[in-house]
């Protein structure tokens, strides 16, 4: 119970900012709908009610939220484009290929940079580098380009190339903390515990894979919690400004255009309700290795 009250106060606490919030930003649109229609001296319980329950407001109310969620989930079949968990799905078939490629690409790069100095200098630096482009620029490109190059060039079906090309985004973003993580994990074991296994005259791979992996590995799921948050925001990103048609990114640019907000602010709930589950599937997995190598139950 110590621990579930603080957060049920700042859940409160943020409902009552939000809903608050809203009366002031839906003022001034349910002030001319009353001037319009010559009401006045309308009580302000009245007034927060009405502007709590606008058809498009400008910041929709956590009941419209919710519901909303509810009305495209629940009383939509799950394959139909109207369906949350149908764009749910679409986004997170690229994140989960792209954070596959991001993150092998990640541990490969790690890998090449802890055992080549060559490497470490030439590679580091253009990996630290690559996090400044804005993916909004690259996006739009990488996307069109990579669908013109999978669809003409190589011939792949429409709906594989697409999904391809939005996983690259999703890669792009996932495979820097994993790669950063990975170079920490791998050099964090000690110079004793180094010549240790050279006095066994233990090989160079016996080093990796009975020191260096099993001591990268607390470093390697912190990184992939954060790659895989990332490869949602690549994926969703990668839908944007392309004019797909499905996926939650596709499903806030809808919203946008037609000054659908509950539906933007519903696809964004969705979005961090996808993320969660992805970090927890991730500790999940992190659990059941820990207990395979032996550690202990925290």
């Amino acid at each position: 119970m110590k621990r579930v009250l603080p957060i049920i106060v700042v859940l409160i606490a943020i409902v009552l900012v939000w809903y608050a919030a809203a009366i002031g930003m839906n003022a001034q649109w349910q002030s001319d709908v009353y001037r319009r229609a010559n009401v006045t001296d309308v009580p302000f319980t009245q007034f927060a009610m009405d502007t709590w329950n606008q058809e498009k407001p400008v910041l929709p109310t956590a009941h419209q939220v919710f519901g909303e969620l509810y009305n495209s989930t629940v009383l939509v079949a799950p394959n139909k484009p109207r369906s949350l968990l149908f764009h749910a799905w679409v986004t997170f078939s690229a994140t989960a290929l792209g954070f596959v490629m991001g993150s092998l690409l990640g541990i490969g790069l790690a890998v090449l940079i802890v055992h080549n100095e060559a490497m470490n200098r030439s590679l580091m630096p253009w990996i630290v580098a690559s996090q400044t482009i804005p993916i909004l620029a690259l996006a739009p490109l990488i996307v069109v380009i990579g669908f013109n190059i999978f669809t003409g060039t190589l011939g792949i079906p429409t709906d594989p190339a697409r999904l391809i090309s939005k996983a690259i985004i999703s890669a792009y973003l996932s495979f820097f903390p994993v790669a950063v993580g990975m170079v920490k994990g791998l050099r964090s074991p000690e110079a004793i515990q180094l010549d240790l296994m050279h006095t066994y005259n233990a090989s160079a791979n016996q080093t990796f894979w009975k020191l260096r992996w099993p001591a990268a590995v607390p470093y390697l799921f912190t990184s992939l919690k954060v790659g895989v948050a990332a490869s949602l925001v690549g994926a969703i990103v990668g839908e944007m400004p392309t004019g797909a048609v499905a996926g939650l990114g596709a499903r806030l640019l809808a919203g946008s255009y037609y000054s659908q907000t509950t539906q933007i602010w519903a696809a964004l709930f969705a979005a961090s309700i996808l993320a969660a589950l992805l970090v927890i599937a991730v500790g999940v997995v992190e659990k059941l290795v820990n207990r395979s190598m032996g550690a202990r139950p925290a």
